[in-house]
């Protein structure tokens, strides 16, 4: 095969990315936006020995899996990788990606992977979903602020303010933003050189409580020395025919999260942008977030309060959640609540179990699964999530819970060689442990600690399937099995999915 090779290709599967999978005369080729059952036109982009890349020129015979966008920049974002297949096929390509990396990584049996696995558990509404989402900011070729969603695998912004995937209050929120920006020569934050002023802006819903948190992520560090003439920032207000009305407390300054002071006036006319989104039924929260730095990272290390609370609330079940800026959340409530309804029936607790839930966050998992242990520790490596997640556990009247600074990776082997100098002769013991890691998956020094204290139950609950298949593999060779698992489609339209497995210590 040649570069710039025009080829008519069947798509006869997906990759990982979501990419459409083709053959011609045995040579593998890769077509972006091509979903399974298409014949397309395409042309060669780049060529390796074995394999290589295509871009689709034309839909010779649309596939009977293919399915009519909803957002009409679903090929350009970079959120969206499979809108363009119906949803039923969705559920099938995860289940089929998870169950194929189990085999082929983890070496599991197709037989007992079918044996144990139940049905992917699906959406009854694929859009709308997210909770959560951050809008980076930047600048259209005339100069004006825009935000929207970066096109795949670049930094270009796509302007849109009403992504298919998130709440409808996102686009009221960011077009208010956008109009303030422009009336008020507020420049978006530029990558390249560095300068200008917002960065992100992120924003939080809670589905059960309906309550709105907005922070902005500010390319600033410092408050200005000079915070303006408040009666000209008042008479603008007036002249604009804004009702500002700003409360004492947001006139004397910003009130701090953390009593740094760090951010002070940020922009200009800044109480005007606060009292209009104050405005919006909901709103319960108006943080700023300092991030100076040159980085990918979107928040800052810290946020301080513009109006309101440092927090929103929301519910997964019965219990109920505090979440701050800073804290993770799973950003599909409505399929998490049924992701932890089987890490809870999967550690098959009975009352008096010891629980170890490792990369906790907010305590999410651990306060569900204190409901029916008998103590749960948790450990999480981000001090701001423990401190929501023992605040979490006092709403909610949980005291069997106690939560632990550090790395999992570290804190567990600590904690189990601790154990075995004071207590000779003993062993550190948990029941059940639980693991919710990010992609990357567990360290061996962790996986080993978690074999070493030999509990009855590990659940693992996972966001990428290749390293969970890689860790099970190291549990299955070393005296367990896996009992039961599920696929969790947590992000309806993506390639990406959750899955849950409960493996069971083999007694010989």
């Amino acid at each position: 095969m040649q570069k710039n090779e025009i080829v008519t290709v069947t798509i006869q599967d997906m990759g990982v990315n979501g990419e459409g999978i083709g053959r011609v005369n045995g040579y593998t080729l890769f077509i972006k936006d091509a979903v399974i059952g298409d014949v397309v036109e395409a042309r060669v982009t780049k060529a390796k020995k074995n394999y290589g890349y295509a871009r689709l020129m034309s839909i010779i015979t649309p596939s009977e899996y293919r399915a009519e966008p909803v957002c009409r920049f679903a090929r350009k974002c970079g959120g969206c990788q499979i809108q363009e297949l119906s949803y039923e096929k969705q559920l099938e390509f995860k289940q089929n990606k998870v169950l194929g990396n189990l085999e082929r990584i983890g070496g599991f049996s197709p037989e007992h992977l079918q044996e144990v696995f139940g049905d992917v558990i699906g959406m009854e509404k694929p859009f709308g979903y997210r909770n959560k989402a951050q809008f980076p900011f930047g600048t259209d070729k005339d100069g004006q602020p825009i935000t929207g969603f970066y096109a795949g695998r670049t930094h270009d912004i796509i302007a849109n303010t009403d992504c298919a995937l998130g709440v409808p209050v996102n686009r009221e929120i960011l077009e208010l933003i956008l109009v303030f920006m422009k009336k008020y020569h507020v420049p978006s934050y530029d990558e390249k050189t560095g300068k200008g002023l917002i960065r992100h802006v992120l924003i939080r819903y809670g589905f059960t409580t309906k309550e709105i948190m907005v922070c902005f992520v500010v390319n600033k560090e410092k408050a200005d020395p000079d915070r303006g003439n408040r009666k000209t920032e008042q008479d603008e207000g007036k002249r604009s025919g804004i009702q500002t009305g700003i409360q004492p407390e947001i006139r004397s300054g910003i009130q701090s999260g953390n009593g740094s002071g760090i951010c002070g006036t940020w922009i200009p006319y800044q109480e005007v942008l606060v009292e209009q989104l104050a405005q919006i039924p909901g709103m319960t929260s108006i943080t700023v977030s300092p991030n100076p730095r040159q980085t990918n990272v979107i928040m800052g290390e810290r946020y301080e309060i513009l109006r309101g609370q440092p927090f929103i609330t929301d519910y997964i079940g019965t219990v109920k959640y505090q979440i701050s800026p800073l804290s993770f959340y799973q950003v599909n409530p409505v399929q998490t609540e049924k992701l932890y309804n089987l890490a809870l029936e999967y550690a098959d607790l009975k009352g008096q179990e010891t629980v170890w839930d490792l990369y906790c966050g907010i305590g999410t998992i651990s306060l569900f699964l204190a409901q029916k242990a008998g103590k749960v520790y948790g450990v999480e490596i981000v001090p701001q999530a423990v401190e929501d997640a023992r605040r979490n556990a006092e709403i909610n009247g949980i005291a069997n819970a106690e939560f632990f600074v550090g790395k999992s990776e570290e804190v567990l082997p600590a904690y189990y060689k601790k154990y075995e100098k004071e207590h000779p002769g003993e062993c550190a013991h948990a029941d059940v442990i639980v693991v919710d890691p990010p992609r990357k998956g567990c360290e061996e020094t962790l996986l080993k600690t978690m074999v070493d204290m030999r509990p009855e139950r590990i659940v693992y609950v996972s966001c990428d399937s290749a390293t969970l298949a890689r860790d099970l593999k190291y549990l299955c060779e070393r005296g367990y099995e896996i009992r039961k698992g599920r696929v969790v489609d947590q992000f309806g339209m993506s390639v990406h999915t959750e899955c849950v497995v409960g493996i069971q210590r083999k007694h010989l």
